[in-house]
């Protein structure tokens, strides 16, 4: 069982223990905004599945069927829980809806607003946990799951704060108006991170200052090569791939030409080791005098 795996369960222990206390909470209260915290904790819980699922599907090895490996699989899974938020904010104006037309008497307290508090503790310091392993991990799976856990947490004090005003102002037309408010900022998080992840599916090219380091390594390593034109790179998971045309004199030997190859290669992953270089070389006739010049 790889690392993130590890996280992802972890995931859904966390979120888990964290739905029985906001659903304790919304039970204690019958509050709209509440309940509409715990629903999207509810998402929490199938969006950690789908990461654990997704994450797994990623790390087999390449095969016949797939000579690229499945890292992408990680990007469907983020995309499968950008939809499960949508579907978590259209709940969340329907309870909301709901309220503000027939509303009812709520019973919130202080045990409710603390047991809604010390959730929201405890994904907050998830969060920040998984936002860091994502980032090192380079898996969308879990940076998805650690973006949708501080949505979560901003829409639980948003919610927290309005219950507390309901308390204090006894005005219960507060409660469905701050759950649309939640609802707003749980929609737009699903946006957000569909966006994200539709570009990983569509080969965006990583970064601008991760391309810029790229060419400068490159341009360093390639000594005895004359230009390096067309560098394409995008990136696939935790995986990233780059190509590019590497210009070599016309009477350069293929070992010489090879070993400028194994160089800049070496060079590359050493600052980005999941980077998967491929290298065209071509003679001088070749070169189109816009790429990246040798140093």
């Amino acid at each position: 069982m790889t690392r993130a795996e590890r996280i992802a369960i972890g995931s859904i222990g966390l979120g888990c223990l964290v739905l029985a206390l906001k659903g304790a909470a919304w039970w204690i209260s019958a509050s709209a905004a509440l309940y509409s915290d715990a629903l999207e904790t509810t998402v929490n819980v199938a969006a950690s599945t789908i990461a654990l699922y997704a994450i797994h599907l990623a790390a087999k090895p390449a095969d016949d069927e797939h000579p690229y490996g499945h890292d992408k699989a990680e990007f469907f899974g983020a995309v499968i829980v950008g939809v499960l938020i949508f579907i978590a904010a259209l709940s969340i104006f329907w309870e909301a809806w709901k309220e503000a037309w027939a509303p009812h008497l709520l019973t919130l307290s202080g045990r409710a607003i603390g047991l809604n508090v010390a959730a929201t503790v405890l994904n907050f310091v998830w969060s920040l946990h998984l936002t860091r392993q994502g980032r090192r991990l380079r898996s969308a799976a879990l940076a998805a799951d650690a973006r949708h856990l501080m949505a979560d947490v901003v829409t639980s004090v948003i919610i927290v704060v309005g219950v507390a005003l309901v308390l204090l102002t006894g005005r219960a037309s507060i409660d469905p108006a701050i759950a649309a408010l939640a609802g707003v900022y749980v929609l737009y998080s699903g946006v957000r991170t569909v966006s994200t992840s539709v570009g990983g599916l569509m080969d965006a090219a990583p970064d601008p200052a991760v391309v810029a380091r790229i060419r400068q390594v490159v341009s360093d390593a390639a000594t005895g090569a004359l230009e390096a034109h067309d560098l394409r790179s995008r990136h696939a998971g935790r995986l990233a791939f780059l190509e590019f045309h590497l210009v070599v004199p016309g009477n350069m030997t293929v070992a010489e030409s090879h070993a400028i190859c194994d160089r800049i290669e070496a060079a590359l992953k050493a600052e980005m080791e999941y980077l998967v270089v491929t290298i065209h070389v071509e003679p001088e006739v070749k070169a189109k005098q816009h790429g990246v010049p040798v140093l």
